[in-house]
């Protein structure tokens, strides 16, 4: 039976159960219960907080846990990222008072406060800078403010916290994280149970990378249709009872969608539709 670790509240929980719920399985909890069994996949599902996800993993607890890479990677636990999930993306950044000209080659000697210290110092001392960090769990952009702090290092997804606090990001981002599947060793994605999953879950975050386009094009327009919607392999294409017209199927990327659309408008398709795709294989 595999045991899996899920974030146990917050949007990045939300987001891990909607995605193994789209994959088949049952991980839904009904209150605030701290393991879900799902029989019919014999699958264990584990509610613990993210931060921790990592740590049981390494030490072989479970099997393998969903939580974010700035978290992994904090936590120090030796473990290797399976899969990335496509959500709760974010930039971990260093932050000082707009009004002031501080970089982050300049805290030598500062202090930085920050949720994560260990990712913060490490990524310090490859750039040769000691400072002196300043260990909060939450509310950190208001330490300036506060006078415990020079600059931080904090996770930013629009900035408009940070804005709040009259801070500005400055130089390079940290790392740029998401969710992620991680586990104690690689060779665990040859254990069948453990690749079914890891291939079921896949399949949902492809899935919401792409759509189907699917349009009709004049024969003579075929091979630039094809270049604007190349598909995975190829598109489908298949004749029309109208002399001189093909169907032509495609998979291709979400974002592209909208321009996708105008090129072939413009190069005489007719019946253009898009779908969602909700799981696939490539």
């Amino acid at each position: 039976m595999l045991k899996i670790a899920l974030p146990n509240k917050g949007s990045l929980s939300e987001d891990a159960v909607q995605l193994i719920r789209e994959a088949g399985y049952n991980c839904r909890r009904y209150s605030r219960e701290l393991i879900v069994f799902d029989a019919r996949n014999q699958v264990e599902f584990v509610f613990l907080r993210p931060r921790d996800i990592a740590i049981y993993v390494s030490k072989g607890i479970l099997d393998m846990g969903v939580t974010g890479r700035d978290l992994t990677l904090d936590s120090g636990a030796e473990v290797v990222e399976l899969l990335s999930l496509g959500f709760g993306r974010s930039t971990f950044c260093y932050a000082v008072p707009a009004e002031t000209d501080l970089t982050p080659d300049q805290l030598n000697g500062r202090r930085v406060a920050t949720s994560y210290p260990r990712l913060v110092t490490a990524d310090l001392h490859r750039h040769g800078i000691q400072a002196e960090m300043v260990h909060l769990d939450g509310a950190v952009e208001i330490s300036i403010r506060l006078g415990v702090a020079d600059a931080i290092a904090d996770v930013v997804q629009t900035g408009r916290t940070l804005q709040a606090a009259g801070l500005k990001v400055v130089g390079e981002p940290i790392l740029q994280s998401e969710a992620v599947l991680v586990a104690r060793r690689q060779d665990i994605e040859k254990e069948e149970p453990v690749h079914q999953f890891i291939e079921r879950i896949r399949g949902i975050v492809v899935a919401r990378e792409y759509v189907m386009v699917e349009y009709d094009i004049p024969e003579t327009m075929l091979e630039m249709a094809c270049v604007i919607t190349p598909g995975i392999e190829s598109p489908t294409v298949s004749p029309l009872s109208k002399k001189g017209w093909v169907a032509v199927k495609s998979m291709s990327p979400k974002n592209d969608v909208n321009q996708m659309m105008d090129r072939l408008t413009k190069i005489g398709a007719k019946g253009i539709i898009v779908t969602d795709i909700r799981t696939c294989r490539i």
